[in-house]
């Protein structure tokens, strides 16, 4: 089941980028947590606002954001 429903855009909060639920707390900078080898556990313990499937939406999101179909001129 997709999680993107978590995924929230507001031009009033953090300059319109994606964030989680309305929060403060942008997609990138749990993507950035995830890339620098903080764990699940780790990132709920620091923010215990957000929820697990707030990060499964966050890579979710990236996910989609990478698919995109790829054009050739001939």
């Amino acid at each position: 089941m997709s999680e993107l429903n978590r995924i929230t855009i507001d031009t009033q909060i953090c300059g319109g980028r994606p964030c989680i639920r309305h929060l403060r707390i942008r997609v990138k900078d749990i993507l950035d947590l995830l890339a620098s080898g903080a764990s699940t556990e780790e990132i709920l313990e620091d923010y215990p606002y957000l929820e697990a499937d707030d990060i499964t939406a966050s890579l979710e999101y990236a996910a989609h954001l990478l698919d995109h179909p790829i054009l050739s001129v001939a």
